[in-house]
């Protein structure tokens, strides 16, 4: 089942409606199957041609609409056309219909309406649309607007504005398999994974996710050294607390340290301690944090920050389990589990000489590598419902919760953030949303309803040469649709209804090529 009401929203339909109102002044919606009018209410939309609303807003005009549309399909539906320009009688206009197909099944139509086709008597048509619109109880002030309104469609712009409109349903098409893919996705991992959506603190559904849980199911028990590296905001710290408190030391010290909160005199001596009298200051004994965790777990976060000396000294730790505090000669033993983060990559800070490649392969005994927000994104609304219900978990009002629209928008953003970013905005949106009981898409904050129409297709030109319009409009789609898919050319091409080789022709003449793009 097609959901109409979402396409009246979608950038792209937007802008191919601007560009044939500004070029031929015409308007479009969409019937479903049966041609009833969906996704709007004729007497709320404004229309091209001041006529036209006030036709669709009576009943016999309106049922003259449904039938003939319906009967269009029908005929379409045993025919090769993939569309058919008609005659709405009560107006004396003509319509384009053009079908959206999904799996051979015929499940609505776009109507292209308000134009008059050229090749009969311009002078004749506008004298029979008079006629029909005063029949209809038109005012002569309607009358005469709507006659200067009109537009004829020359024949050879017909294969222009058709493809246009073919455009807006492909884009129906599109929407509707990938709403439907993505039910189908959460349906799947819903089936195979139950109820397990939780591991510790942490949240997530997505296969990234399941990928993760399964390995930290494998690594609880071991006592090797785990590396976790992401992005700022990803919940590296979650891992960390999660890998401890489902290991064997779950009863023994749990320590962290940031390595980038201090110098390196400083946070030698936070580690490894010191003795009286080693620096000024040093009014007494101090342990240092390794032998706090002994028999536990350390977190070392933001280890590639650490300098070269220190990380001589971390490297001494994790290979014999001994430290020596500042000031002492005593050598010291600890038996220690060391979990270490960061969102750098060590491997390249190796090749660049920043770090050492010996404690980096002593560290990276188990590699963790955490998805970002923007890779899982079946996880968030389980997230924002999370959030929202933590940040009311004190007040006893109704729970609120966000609206289909909301959580569109949370979609299509890249929360360079990740769940952090995620949480302040459902923090945000709750204060905004002051006693109402959803959240909807305006109490969003700006930078993630504007950098949703960032991402969509921006600027479709509606003045100059057709052609170099629909160029920009391609360009702008093929860029957007590679960046969604990841540049899986095949899977693109598909849903763009072209060839795998004429995606790529069409990709190398924008010179949109994958280093190219992630370079700009």
């Amino acid at each position: 089942m097609i959901n109409w009401d979402e396409f009246e929203h979608i950038h792209v339909i937007k802008k191919l409606k601007e560009i044939l109102s500004s070029w031929w002044n015409i308007d479009i919606v969409f019937t479903n199957e049966q041609g009833q009018l969906k996704g709007m209410a004729p007497q709320s939309v404004k229309f091209c041609n001041p006529a036209v609303s006030a036709l669709l807003t009576k009943n016999a005009a309106s049922e003259n609409l449904t039938d003939l549309v319906s009967k269009t399909l029908e005929e379409l539906r045993h025919s090769e056309h993939r569309y058919s320009i008609r005659k709405w009688d009560p107006a004396g206009y003509d319509l384009a219909i053009v079908p959206i197909t999904i799996d051979n099944d015929f499940m609505g139509s776009v109507v292209a309406m308000g134009f008059l086709n050229s090749s009969d008597s311009a002078s004749n048509r506008l004298n029979e649309v008079r006629e029909r619109l005063a029949a209809f109880g038109a005012s002569e002030q309607v009358i005469d607007k709507a006659i200067s309104t009109i537009k004829f469609i020359e024949n050879q712009e017909h294969s222009h504005f058709l493809e246009l409109v073919e455009l807006v349903a492909q884009e129906v098409i599109t929407l509707h398999l990938e709403i439907t893919t993505r039910e189908n996705r959460i349906k799947e991992l819903n089936k195979e994974l139950g109820s397990r959506y939780k591991y510790d603190n942490m949240i997530g559904k997505s296969k990234p996710m399941q990928s993760l849980y399964s390995l930290l199911d494998k690594i609880k028990h071991a006592g090797s050294t785990v590396l976790v590296q992401g992005e700022n905001g990803t919940g590296k710290e979650l891992i960390a607390r999660a890998i401890h408190y489902n290991s064997d030391r779950k009863d023994k010290p749990f320590v962290i340290q940031n390595c980038s909160a201090f110098n390196d005199n400083l946070l030698e001596s936070e580690l490894f301690g010191h003795v009286k009298g080693s620096f000024t200051g040093a009014v007494k004994d101090k342990k240092g944090l390794f032998e706090m965790a002994d028999k536990g777990t350390f977190f070392l976060d933001e280890i590639g920050d650490t300098s070269p000396t220190m990380q001589v000294k971390l490297l001494r730790v994790l290979q014999e389990g001994t430290f020596i505090p500042v000031g002492s000669t005593e050598m010291r033993r600890v038996d220690v589990r060391i979990l270490a983060a960061t969102n750098k990559n060590l491997k390249e800070m190796v090749e660049q000489g920043t770090f050492r490649e010996d404690l980096y392969y002593r560290l990276n005994v188990i590699n963790i590598s955490v998805p970002p927000l923007r890779e899982r994104k079946e996880d968030i609304p389980l997230l924002a419902e999370f959030f929202l219900a933590n940040s009311q978990k004190n007040e006893s009002n109704v729970r609120k919760a966000l609206t289909k629209r909301a959580l569109e928008k949370l979609y299509d953003y890249s929360w360079p953030g990740n769940v952090r970013e995620l949480q302040n905005e459902m923090e945000r949106a709750l204060v905004l949303s002051g006693a109402e009981s959803k959240i909807t898409a305006d109490m969003l904050s700006p930078k993630v309803l504007e950098a949703n129409e960032k991402g969509k297709v921006q600027g479709a030109r509606v003045h100059g040469r057709l052609k170099d319009a629909l160029e920009d409009l391609e360009k702008e789609m093929i860029k957007v649709g590679l960046r969604r898919t990841g540049w899986n050319k095949s899977k693109l091409a598909k849903e763009l209804g072209i060839s795998r080789a004429g995606l790529i022709m069409k990709v190398e003449k924008y010179g949109l090529d994958k280093r190219k793009m992630l370079k700009g």
